[in-house]
């Protein structure tokens, strides 16, 4: 009785992190904003819109709501549930990657074959597979950590599984989100307790094959010339990257103004899918840059808090959940701008709860629904109460 009392005195005032919350609704809501003043352009002189200037602003409003209809339905699923349903979700997710290939099945476009048509909506399964990857990544630490360290018990069969999966995005092809899936697979087996030697050893032999890929390609060969000297190729493979810088530069401190943005006017290729920054960089200025980093930094901070409570109660897939969604959202997140911003070389990610695409809007914050609720149980276990 007198743990229970201690419990419930230390217990947290609010049910849920509200600032967590507030900090996914205003990138959302700043996301559907700056969707809507990038897309008018290319909606109005598009045969496929209709010439409707708020197609896409409709649709991406459609995919925001049902995102938060998902939310609020997973959030009221036992965080434990998704350790039993991880491994059979993680092959679905598989499934979805070999159906995707399969010609009739699969929707291809520019050149790559990355969409499930169904009757209403199109889906992306590797949007799917970055959760799938995540929670199986999480339960597989979680029942594997007693051989955790041994590199065939334990490494091995994870990384058997992880080939399979990249072999799929590679034939898509999807790097980007192939980059995603691996960083935050093994970042989770490295904070769950895999031997050094053996993230050092899988960290340095990633780091040769995404070179030998690059190398193997002359697409990407292509693009990381065209990243490393834009201008030398204005017109050809650095075009979407000069034009990303000439919108930054425009933007300066405050912005040319919300609509203001000239780059948005058929210059700036993907203006509201892959390059949305670039667009709210010249409209907004760096001070509209500097908050959604501010967001994005708080959401990344307030999973690993979020994780470490669930550590110090015992909740290690919880915990690892937790760090893998923070570290899924912070990375996708840090590539996106870096390639908005010419740090890194251009890649086809989205930003999240931002970008338009109804796949990554709903995943996302299906993702941050688990985080709250990993969260409330949590402040549910500090009042003495169970989860």
């Amino acid at each position: 009785m007198s743990q229970t009392f201690v419990l419930a005195k230390n217990a947290p005032a609010a049910e849920y992190d509200r600032s967590l919350a507030w900090a996914a609704l205003l990138l959302a809501a700043g996301g559907l904003v700056m969707v809507y003043s990038a897309s008018i352009a290319i909606a109005e002189g598009s045969r496929f819109t209709g010439n409707n200037a708020a197609w896409f602003l409709a649709r991406h409003a459609i995919f925001l709501t049902a995102a938060l209809a998902a939310a609020l339905m997973v959030f009221l699923v036992p965080a434990r549930w998704w350790q039993y349903a991880a491994p059979w979700l993680f092959m679905a997710g598989v499934v979805l990657l070999v159906a995707v290939l399969i010609p009739g099945v699969g929707r291809e476009v520019n050149g790559a074959r990355r969409w499930l048509s169904l009757p209403v909506v199109s889906v992306q399964p590797s949007e799917l597979m970055k959760l799938a990857a995540v929670l199986y990544a999480a339960d597989y630490t979680v029942r594997k950590h007693s051989v955790l360290k041994s590199f065939k018990r334990g490494l091995l069969p994870m990384l058997a599984v992880m080939m399979l999966v990249s072999w799929l995005l590679l034939r898509e092809p999807d790097f980007g989100a192939l980059v995603v899936i691996a960083a935050s697979t093994i970042a989770i087996l490295f904070l769950g307790g895999m031997n050094g030697r053996h993230f050092a050893a899988l960290v340095g032999m990633l780091g040769v094959g995404f070179v030998v890929l690059v190398l193997s390609s002359p697409y990407r060969m292509h693009r990381i010339f065209g990243y490393m000297d834009p201008w030398s190729d204005p017109f050809g493979s650095g075009y979407q990257l000069s034009h990303a810088l000439i919108a930054f530069g425009r933007g300066e401190w405050l912005g040319v103004g919300l609509g203001g943005s000239v780059e948005k006017l058929h210059y700036l290729p993907e203006a509201h899918t892959d390059f949305l920054l670039a667009v709210l960089a010249e409209e907004l200025g760096f001070v509209g840059v500097l908050l959604v980093i501010i967001l994005f930094t708080w959401i990344v901070a307030r999973a690993f808090a979020i994780a470490r409570q669930a550590a110090e109660r015992s909740r290690h897939f919880a915990a690892l959940t937790a760090q893998g969604i923070g570290i899924w959202i912070g990375f996708q997140s840090f590539i996106n701008m870096g390639v908005n911003m010419g740090l890194l070389p251009t890649k086809g990610l989205t930003l999240p709860l931002m970008s338009y695409g109804g796949s990554g809007l709903v995943v996302n914050f299906v993702a941050l629904a688990i985080l709250l609720r990993i969260d409330w149980e949590n402040r549910q276990l500090a009042r003495g109460l169970h989860a």
